[in-house]
């Protein structure tokens, strides 16, 4: 895309696990020069599902310009390629407006998609993952982390025996392709480091925290946050339109399929509130992951009284 090319800065990226502070990090950064922000959150597209994604507030997007957000209905599906294109469509329409872009999320696939390319898997098949989750309906998702385990050991070593998406889409590559999807990502991952470093037209800040226990202390107090602020509500709109399912991407957003579960009646609040609070804590440690995989970054902490002054310092502004 023509305005990433060497004549303008490198975009800014600021990542971070779930709860870390980003979204108070991007204002803050906003009051310092002309901002707007591309949200990089696969859960924050959908309209309709606010408390539970922490959505940011009406004032907070009202403050700053925001992309990306409340962009699709839930019954509908978004990728890391339509995240791509809209990202780089966004980026070169901001320039031209003379403002400054700031990406900001937790979505890493995304990040990963925008700055190595999408990695060359078979694309999705309905009927065959309709067969899969009629499967899993008669067997459970434990049963199928399981058949991953047998065909693809490293790929269900990573994955939650309830990770219903991943699973899915793991066992999902290995039927129509005979191998499994962690031999196909080596491949492609050795490639690109072959090809060469890390994409220049970004330049990627990651809030890590010091503490992971104040991180998870954080996750239960937004967590019980959502459910007085409305959570339970919010599910029930959205299960009353009677065309969404758990088998939908945005029902499987953490908190939104733990809260759904209860309102089935499958386990009582409590169970739900430490299903939701231990979902969390799951996603924080693979986003967590995801970074430290990313050798470009810059780390920030989290935790540090002038985590915004680092971040600004290492952004350049």
């Amino acid at each position: 895309m023509s305005a990433q090319s060497s004549t303008h800065p490198p975009v800014v990226c600021l990542l971070g696990p779930t709860a870390s502070g980003k979204t108070a990090a991007a204002l803050a950064l906003a009051a310092r020069r002309p901002v707007e922000i591309i949200s990089l959150d696969s859960a924050l597209v959908y309209r309709g599902m606010d408390i539970g994604t922490a959505k940011p507030t009406p004032d907070e997007l009202a403050s700053v310009p925001h992309h990306l957000i409340d962009i699709i209905d839930p019954l509908d599906s978004y990728s890391a390629a339509q995240f791509v294109t809209d990202a780089e469509r966004l980026v070169d329409d901001i320039r031209a407006r003379g403002r400054t872009p700031l990406i900001v999320g937790g979505t890493m696939l995304y990040y990963k998609a925008l700055t190595q390319g999408l990695n060359d898997l078979p694309q999705a098949d309905p009927a065959l993952r309709a067969e899969l989750d009629a499967l899993a309906a008669a067997r459970g998702w434990p049963a199928l982390h399981a058949m991953l385990a047998e065909v693809d050991p490293v790929t269900a070593a990573r994955l939650a025996p309830n990770d219903a998406q991943r699973i899915q889409r793991a066992l999902e590559i290995f039927r129509l392709s005979g191998q499994p999807m962690s031999a196909l990502l080596a491949r492609q991952a050795d490639a690109r480091t072959f090809a060469g470093a890390a994409d220049a037209r970004y330049r990627v800040i990651a809030l890590e925290p010091s503490d992971r226990a104040v991180l998870h202390a954080r996750i239960a107090a937004r967590f019980d946050a959502m459910l007085e602020g409305g959570l339970l509500d919010e599910v029930k709109a959205l299960r009353a339109r009677g065309d969404l399912h758990l088998g939908l991407p945005s029902m499987r957003c953490v908190g939104y399929r733990q809260v759904w579960e209860y309102l089935d009646g499958d386990c009582d609040f409590a169970t739900m509130r430490e299903r939701g609070i231990a979902a969390t804590r799951q996603l924080c440690k693979r986003q967590l992951t995801w970074l430290r995989s990313t050798p470009e970054r810059v780390s920030v902490d989290a935790l540090a009284p002038d985590y915004v002054a680092q971040v600004a310092r290492a952004a350049g502004w």
